[in-house]
């Protein structure tokens, strides 16, 4: 059904009779589905997140009934075709990445949340299913970019690029020793992508934005979830350990840092590549 739904709206045959407000609400609604569509799996997971009790299901704990989850939706996804082996082991890095940031985060000398909640399946203090929220954004992106058939021009060169990740990554470990540099780091991704625009296709003809603003807005809707998941209890910030507060809108920021990042692992996917203009000096 979702592979017949993919095949729908990669459709690109010209719409000529579509002009002025009908062209303009259709391309808005396909654009809306496709970008619902590539929420396949935060959608999925984060419901699972929002439905299983806190006191967890049929004897297993909440974090490991969300890591079964994770795992099974992860499963049929690559199963029907709607990700690649390729994409599987970029979503496996995101893990990776997210799992070790998570660990440190809450580790007994920094404290900047926690996993309140017992579970079978928490290493060093965080449960497994935790490293699947940051695999959910590289999820979300690797999938707008195949359903908007996505291009990028202007690229910075690769070097530049993967040398801000690593950095805007560092700085979420060193700023509790040297400073909090991210500020720097952001003036940094805003002059290298200054020029850079994403061409998508909403229905039948390109569309283009700049991608910083990109980052930012998927950040804000990180933001948002964050702030839905730790109404919820899935963790919580010292300050929401007596009574629930907003997450302080700074964080917004680090999300956004982090889309810059995350965007840099899968632009280097293979076909993705293929889609990517460097610009040339």
């Amino acid at each position: 059904m979702l592979n017949a739904l993919d095949t729908h709206l990669l459709n690109a045959a010209p719409r000529e009779r579509l002009r002025g407000w009908p062209r303009f609400l259709t391309e808005f609604l396909y654009f809306g589905i496709k970008e619902a569509r590539s929420c396949l799996f935060v959608g999925l997971f984060f419901a699972a997140v929002f439905l299983v009790p806190r006191a967890g299901l049929f004897g297993l704990p909440r974090y490991d009934v969300l890591l079964l989850v994770a795992l099974a939706i992860q499963g049929a996804m690559v199963w029907s075709g709607l990700e690649t082996w390729d994409e599987l082991k970029a979503i496996c890095l995101f893990h990776a990445v997210g799992f070790a940031l998570e660990v440190f985060k809450v580790s007994g000398t920094i404290q900047s949340w926690s996993y309140p909640d017992f579970a079978y399946t928490k290493v060093f203090g965080v449960p497994l299913f935790s490293g699947f929220m940051y695999a959910a954004v590289g999820s979300y992106i690797i999938q707008t970019w195949r359903l908007l058939d996505m291009r990028i021009r202007h690229h910075p060169p690769y070097w530049m690029a993967v040398l801000i990740a690593l950095l805007i990554y560092a700085n979420f470990f060193t700023h509790h020793y040297i400073g909090d540099y991210r500020w720097y780091l952001a003036a940094c991704a805003l002059g290298l992508y200054a020029r850079t625009t994403v061409v998508f296709r909403p229905l039948d003809r390109d569309r283009s934005m700049p991608l910083l603003l990109g980052f930012v807005l998927v950040g804000f809707f990180i933001w948002l979830a964050e702030n839905i998941s730790t109404f919820w209890g899935v963790w919580r910030y010292p300050n929401q350990l007596g009574a629930w507060s907003v997450v302080h809108v700074s964080k917004w920021s680090s999300w956004s840092l982090l889309v810059v990042m995350t965007f840099t692992i899968v632009a280097h996917l293979k076909h993705i590549k293929a889609s990517i203009h460097v610009a040339q000096p």
